[in-house]
């Protein structure tokens, strides 16, 4: 018996009140946040560099975050991989001749119904950027390796990223 009462609807998310059915009978009332999904993408280059955009993010005090190029599923054009392909122009200026599915993650499933699909894009073309206008990014172009090193240390606090730049290490060997 799911139920469901909404509470707010956004540009990015709703947040609803719903009733959920445990496995065990009992039902519990949840405040879950309905998102559309995203897409991330660890761009690296022929000199084994990864595309590293320091990006301004109110949420969390004003901080300027290392982060992959990544972004939210358009629902008029609901495909992942559009999406990537989309936020790796527009936000760091490259176009990718081949793209590698990394799989998918959940970053908050306990109330968020985010899933984000990770790729890893090489064969790249630099083009001109055309962020947003509440992006405010800078681009950069790191080792790979030195990219993980900052992940491993706490310099990327970014769960999305870490997370492919792990797979994107670990997959590119394959």
């Amino acid at each position: 018996m799911d139920v469901n009462r909404r509470i707010h609807r956004g540009r990015l998310i709703d947040l609803n009140i719903e009733t959920a059915r445990l496995p065990d009978g009992n039902d519990l009332e949840l405040e879950i946040v309905r998102h559309p999904g995203g897409a991330v993408v660890a761009a690296v280059n022929q000199n084994e560099e990864v595309c590293l955009l320091r990006q301004f993010r109110h949420a969390v005090n004003q901080a300027r975050l290392w982060e992959l190029p990544a972004g939210r599923i358009d629902a008029t054009d609901p495909s992942p991989i559009v999406t990537a392909k989309r936020e790796l122009q527009e936000e760091a200026g490259v176009l990718a001749g081949e793209w590698r599915d990394l799989g998918r993650i959940l970053p908050s499933p306990g109330f968020c119904s985010e899933c984000l699909y990770l790729y890893l894009a090489t064969e790249l073309t630099l083009v001109t950027p055309d962020p947003h206008e509440d992006e405010i990014i800078e681009i950069t172009w790191v080792p790979l390796d030195e990219a993980l090193g900052m992940a491993a240390t706490g310099e990327i606090i970014d769960a999305k990223t870490v997370a492919c730049l792990f797979r994107a290490t670990w997959r590119s060997g394959e």
